[in-house]
Order: C-alpha cells, then sequence, then structure tokens
C-alpha cells in the first residue's frame, strides 16, 4: 500500500516537472527528463513521461509509491 498525500496546485495548473521539483523529487527541472526515463510515474492509471505533462485538480499521480492527489490551493 503506498501513502497518500494532497498537492495544492495554486492556479489552473503544474507541469511534472515543476511538481516533482517542488516535491524534492529532483533538484532542477533539467532532470526530469532522466528521472521520467528511468522511473515509473503513473497518472490517473496511465504510464507517464511528459515532463510538461499538465497536471489538474482531481488528478491522481503516483511516484516512488506515494499517491498524490491534486486540489485547488
Amino acid at each position: 500500500m503506498s501513502a497518500i498525500k494532497d498537492f495544492e496546485i495554486k492556479g489552473e495548473y503544474i507541469t511534472l516537472s515543476q511538481f516533482l521539483k517542488e516535491e524534492n523529487i529532483i533538484s532542477s527541472g533539467g532532470q526530469a527528463k532522466w528521472y521520467l526515463k528511468d522511473n515509473p510515474v503513473i497518472l490517473n492509471g496511465q504510464s507517464e513521461n511528459r515532463r510538461g505533462k499538465k497536471l489538474h485538480v482531481g488528478d491522481e499521480l503516483t511516484v516512488e509509491n506515494v499517491q498524490y492527489k491534486f486540489r485547488q490551493g
């Protein structure tokens, strides 16, 4: 069973690379491409590897056994 965390979006959306950086999964946006190539990321039940993918309120993302639920900030 994975942990579940809420993540507040302070606008219309956040990109996948911005999210990874804010959660300290990567240290810079440039690392997103390599991180996504080597690590599984599941968005709403589907594999996702596009660093510019927009994440919106209501989306669910699983990274490193943590499930994130996006809500309005």
